[in-house]
Parts: C-alpha cells; structure tokens; sequence
C-alpha cells in the first residue's frame, strides 16, 4: 500500500499563489487554486503509484493547545475577527475544490481542534505502509522515517522526496532531529522564537552530539562538558521556552481517527467517482475541463476518464 497524505491548506495556498488569476471560469470568477491543486494531486498519485489518499484539512488552524503552551504560535497571523484572514478570491475557491473532491469520492478529513498537520501525522502513524506526504511546510519533516517508510513530496523543491539522508544533507543534523532543530532554532513564519542566542549552526551541532532534544537535556542534567561555546546557558536560561515549544512544534498523533482511516479500508483510491453527474457538472460550471481529466485520468481507464470530463484535456497547464 501506498497513501497519499495530502496537506490541503498549503497545497491551495500555494496553487493561488503560483497559478495566475487570470486562469477563470466561464463567468470570469478566479478558479487557479482549483485547477493548480487538481493538476498537483493528478501528479503526485501518477509519480508515487499512490493506491490510498487522504486530503488533510485545518478544523482549527490555531490550535487552543498550543497557544495556551507558547502564545506567539502564529499570533502575528492572526486578523481583526480571530481567524486567518487568506488571500481575497481563496475562500470560494476552496469551497468548489472540497465539493469536486466530494463528488470524486476522495476522502477529506479535518479533526475538531487540530491542524492538519496532526491528522497527517496520526494517518502516517497508523498507516500499514508507504506514506507520501504532500506539502510545502517544512514542520512536517519530523515525519520522516526510512523504516516505514514516511518521505515528504515537498513543494517548494519541486516535489522532491524527502527522506532522512534528505534531512541529514539539508540541515546536517540526525534524520529524525527536525522537530528538535526547529524548537531550538526557531521558525518565525509560526511565531516560534527558538533559544535566544542559538541559531541553525548551533542547533545542527548540538543534534550531532546528542541526537535530539531529550539528549541535550538529559546532558545538561548531567552536566556534560561538550556544549559549544555559551549554549549551555543559553538553554539552562530558556527551560521554560523549552518545555512549553515541545506542545507546539511536535506533531500530534493520539487523534480519534474515524475507523476507516485507521484501517485504510476508506482511503483506498476511488476507481468510479463517487457522483459522477456532479462531477461533469462542477467540471463545465467551473471550466475545469483539462484539470479534471488529468485527475479522472490518474484514477480511472482513460476511457471513461475523457468522457466524464467532457473529453481529452487541452492546453495542459504545468503542475506547480
């Protein structure tokens, strides 16, 4: 088995961003998140040989646990109603992509109080075999494990696989040290400080040594003498920091997972969407011709694929 995990808000995140506005409806409405991550996920489930998929979904975006832990995780986000204010034109388009993924049959799920980041991490948890992870976020390469084996598709690179010789080579640090590399580090697009006066070198140092965060503590506890230069202090003075970012930067994955989920029985790629009328007709109403058929293609015989979708693509637009 294969599952896909896809992170759905930074797939449509990045497919508005990286898709013109100009690609339309019929109507002229905005449709470029649409089309961008129905043209990635028709990629990636062709490029890995995906047989299971899940689209992971935000159902808080901020969790209640993690801010109560450290209460500058993502406040500077954070507009005049409390929510995540996105882009003008995303919201609509994300309400047309959940009811296409619907009308496929392709599972979605968001669980009350976390990020999608944890039902990725809690699905990989439980998953019977190879796990690919879909995203542009970095914080999910504390999933990556060689013995699963867990690897990120990761956007930003194009859709390199990440797997922990990836890791090792991109930050020097153990392959499975990143969660302990970003608390020590830091990462301001989360409102994560990070030590004061430890930066990427000093943590990747630290993590050669000791292996990840519990071993640094456990030699500060016992007063071993191979910290660099200051950082020993520097830790001692930020335990509290320490504590209260392990809430926030560690992934989640003890989720009330539905049962089809755990056992992968409901994930399994669809081969006949779920609503075939309504797929043609979200496809016509939203001019999502090409994009529609790339995907019925990655799921279906091209057949049927090219007649649901009202026939060959045409002016194949590039995945992200």
């Amino acid at each position: 088995m294969t599952l896909l995990l896809v992170d759905g808000p930074s797939a449509w995140f990045r497919a508005f961003h990286g898709v013109p506005t100009s690609v339309v409806a019929p109507d002229g409405s905005p449709v470029n998140a649409v089309r961008g991550f129905v043209d990635v996920l028709a990629r990636q489930i062709t490029n890995v040989g995906a047989d299971h998929l899940l689209v992971c979904l935000d159902a808080s975006w901020r969790p209640d646990f993690r801010v109560a832990a450290l209460p500058s995780y993502k406040a500077h986000r954070v507009g005049p109603e409390g929510d995540e204010p996105g882009p003008p034109g995303l919201a609509p388009q994300v309400e047309v992509l959940l009811e296409l993924l619907d009308a496929l049959g392709i599972r979605t799920l968001g669980v009350d109080g976390f990020e999608a980041d944890d039902v990725i991490a809690a699905a990989a948890e439980r998953a019977a075999g190879h796990v690919v992870v879909v995203t542009g976020d970095r914080d999910l390469f504390q999933l990556v494990r060689d013995d699963k084996p867990v690897v990120v598709a990761y956007a930003v690179e194009r859709y390199r696989l990440i797997d922990e010789a990836a890791i090792t080579e991109k930050y020097e640090i153990p392959g499975r040290a990143y969660a302990s590399y970003a608390l020590l580090r830091g990462d301001a697009s989360d409102g994560l400080p990070g030590v004061a006066g430890i930066g990427a070198k000093t943590a990747a140092a630290l993590l050669r040594r000791f292996g990840d965060i519990d071993g640094i503590l456990g030699a500060l506890g016992e007063g071993d003498a191979g910290f660099p230069a200051g950082a020993r202090r520097r830790l001692l003075d930020a335990a509290e920091y320490v504590t209260a970012a392990r809430e926030v930067v560690w992934t989640r994955t003890d989720l009330d997972l539905p049962a089809d989920v755990v056992d992968g029985s409901g994930l399994a790629l669809t081969r006949v969407p779920a609503d075939p009328d309504r797929v043609a007709a979200l496809t016509e109403r939203w001019g999502l011709g090409s994009s529609v058929a790339r995907l019925l293609r990655a799921l279906l015989p091209q057949g049927t694929a090219d007649a649901l979708a009202g026939g060959p693509p045409r002016g194949a637009q590039e995945a992200l």
